[in-house]
């Protein structure tokens, strides 16, 4: 399985959202981002307790990233346009694709924003459902 790097993310995923997905609202240079929040995104899906990865899915890591990417608030603004396209990205990276409308896909990153942080877990089970609902292969 292929990670995602921050690398990955300023390379890729953060230009996409800064050049498809502006919505009147300008995305921060990549090097404004908050110390340490966009590396911590994406170290916890691929952390491990006793040689076994915590979320041993690519789906279970994929929604662990999101919810974080969201949540966690790595950068000063752009985070749901940047964590779906970094979404994508770690996606893409395992050969896989979401077929979602992009209207829809926003709309669901905006839901995970503003759910509470007491209902993490179940949150956290929707993205995973709603990942499964729309993956494909490539």
């Amino acid at each position: 399985m292929r990670t995602i790097s921050v690398a990955d993310i300023e390379h890729l995923a953060f230009k996409l959202a800064r050049e498809i997905m502006s919505f009147n609202e300008p995305i921060p240079d990549f090097h404004t981002r908050y110390p340490n929040a966009l590396e911590s995104c994406v170290a916890t899906p691929f952390q491990m307790f006793g040689k076994r990865y915590l979320y041993p899915s690519l789906t279970g890591k994929a929604s662990i990233f999101f919810y974080l990417m969201v949540k966690n608030h790595p950068f000063q603004n752009g985070n749901k346009r940047i964590a779906m396209t970094s979404l994508m990205t770690l996606l893409y990276l395992n050969k896989k694709w979401l077929k979602v409308d992009v209207k829809d896909f926003y709309e669901f990153a905006m839901f995970v924003a503003q759910s509470p942080p007491k209902n993490k877990d179940w949150v956290v089970k929707a993205i995973k459902l709603f990942i499964e609902e729309h993956l494909i292969d490539l």
